[in-house]
């Protein structure tokens, strides 16, 4: 009996650990360099979210304009996403530790080899440092435009709530879609859908 009582108050010790681990919350994604939250944001049936706790939203909804503000190029550059605009564009937002961001990269690199000419690819990082981008991006063969948000200025513009973030951009600035994890096959139709642009086999 006694051994009883002991398990069961080991167990009401240990739901209360749980609940208030759960209710402190996790740190934003930004302070989380060093490796990969434990927790998920259900997408699909099979795929999962790297989640970026507390994001304002505050722009960038589906009819909206693109946020303007200022990211880094890799050379350290101050770069506006405002003059990003002009044609059909592709932003993936992503970092490296985000095992889904991980998955769909190459399948992004092999549609932007496909349709590059027609529609704008940038890949925005908010946590990595420019040789962590750039190495990561290489192992997963993309060779597209990358830029660095390190103060989040564009994630929490966008209201970011979980990696990776893809948002397709019409020619005149005006978002015309928003979504998180992207097969070869999606990410096709989504682009031949809002730019009407013919897609290769």
């Amino acid at each position: 009996m006694e051994r009883r009582t002991r398990l069961r108050m080991f167990a009401a010790l240990c739901a209360v650990i749980a609940i208030a681990a759960v209710s402190f919350g996790a740190p934003r994604v930004r302070d989380a360099v060093d490796g990969v939250d434990d927790e998920v944001a259900l997408d699909t049936p099979g795929e999962y979210q790297q989640p970026a706790d507390d994001a304002p939203v505050s722009g960038g909804d589906v009819g909206d304009p693109l946020p303007s503000v200022e990211v880094l190029a890799t050379d350290g550059t101050g770069v506006l996403t405002g003059d990003l605009i002009g044609q059909p564009m592709v932003m993936n937002l992503w970092f490296s530790a985000c095992p889904p961001c991980a998955r769909e990269m190459p399948e992004f690199a092999a549609v932007e080899s496909d349709v590059g000419e027609q529609v704008r690819f940038v890949g925005v990082n908010p946590i990595d440092d420019v040789e962590r981008m750039l190495s990561f991006a290489v192992s997963t063969g993309v060779e597209y435009e990358l830029l660095r948000d390190p103060l989040g200025r564009f994630t929490d513009a966008l209201g970011t709530v979980s990696f990776p973030l893809t948002v397709f951009v019409a020619a005149d600035g005006t978002v015309l879609d928003r979504t998180g994890v992207l097969t070869e096959d999606q990410l096709r139709d989504r682009i031949s859908e809002l730019f009407e642009i013919e897609m290769g086999v």
